[in-house]
């Protein structure tokens, strides 16, 4: 039988994983601009335990394409739905906030849209031009869906390339027909190895654990990022976020992260952040700054 990472734990939420509340100056004026922008972030639509830290900061992950998810992955917190067509004038307020904010680094993300027959990638690129128009100085991570597999889609990207280009892996291939049904393991090895091989951008991966994956699972996903191009890998706790998602198999120790980033170097990926409440894009640009 196989063995799963944090078997022995115990399932209640440990002193490691709590946050401090959301308060302070920075945080609200960053959530005041936010709305006056009438911006998404996906801090707040997937409930990211850092976003308090993130706000105080000065940073935030802005969510285009709308709030509605067209997949039902059953770890997020995003609504899933029908979404809006896509608002012509978004990437054109993404980047008016971000300039207000000074930001010296710029991360994008989205949600999926399978009913676009771009997935929403167009209005990735031209959020990234309209970035380097308004804020040429900052470098532009986004971090995409997987666009149902197409090539024509992914063609779009190195059109207007961000300096790291982002696709979450999530978990192990075993888990994905629970976790994330309408994603598939191989269609997103392709999307980093084509990103790697077609574009100039640096390539970027995440992965949750506690979802009931095994040591051995997590070896030859790190084996696979790094033979498909992944130089930084993020590392993080899974947290449900409530009782209808699915559930936590175990909180993993501080500890085990700090392994689990060393194996990862060792399979070949150049900067791994690794800790409990890490998140894709936790602190970007300090992972952009160590390759």
């Amino acid at each position: 039988m196989k063995k799963h990472l944090g078997d022995n734990q115990i399932k209640r939420k440990p002193a490691w994983l709590r946050v401090k509340a959301f308060t302070g100056p920075s945080y609200g004026h960053v959530s005041r601009l936010l709305k006056r922008h009438g911006l998404n972030t996906v801090c707040q639509a997937a409930n990211c335990p850092n976003r308090g830290e993130c706000f105080a900061r000065g940073t935030a992950t802005f969510l285009i394409l709308g709030p509605v998810c067209t997949r039902n992955c059953r770890f997020c917190n995003i609504k899933s739905g029908k979404p809006e067509p896509p608002d012509k004038s978004e990437p054109r307020r993404v980047a008016e906030a971000a300039r207000e904010m000074k930001l010296k680094h710029v991360v994008i993300t989205s949600v999926t849209r399978d009913d676009l027959p771009d997935g929403g990638a167009a209005q990735f690129a031209e959020t990234v031009r309209q970035h380097r128009w308004s804020l040429p100085e900052a470098t532009v991570e986004i971090l995409t869906p997987d666009f149902r597999g197409s090539f024509e889609a992914w063609g779009i990207i190195p059109d207007s390339p961000p300096d790291v280009f982002n696709h979450n892996i999530e978990t192990v291939p075993r888990l994905y027909p629970l976790v994330r049904p309408s994603a598939d393991y191989q269609r997103s090895l392709r999307l980093l190895e084509w990103m790697q091989e077609n574009s100039k951008a640096v390539i970027k991966s995440g992965l949750m654990v506690g979802l009931g994956e095994s040591s051995d699972e997590l070896k030859l996903v790190f084996a696979d990022l790094a033979r498909n191009g992944v130089s930084i890998l993020t590392i993080g706790q899974y947290l449900a976020p409530s009782k209808q998602h699915f559930p936590v198999a175990a909180y993993l120790h501080p500890e085990e992260f700090v392994r689990l980033g060393e194996e990862a170097q060792e399979a070949g990926i150049r900067t791994v952040v690794s800790a409990p409440l890490v998140r894709s894009s936790y602190q970007a640009d300090i992972a952009l700054s160590q390759l």
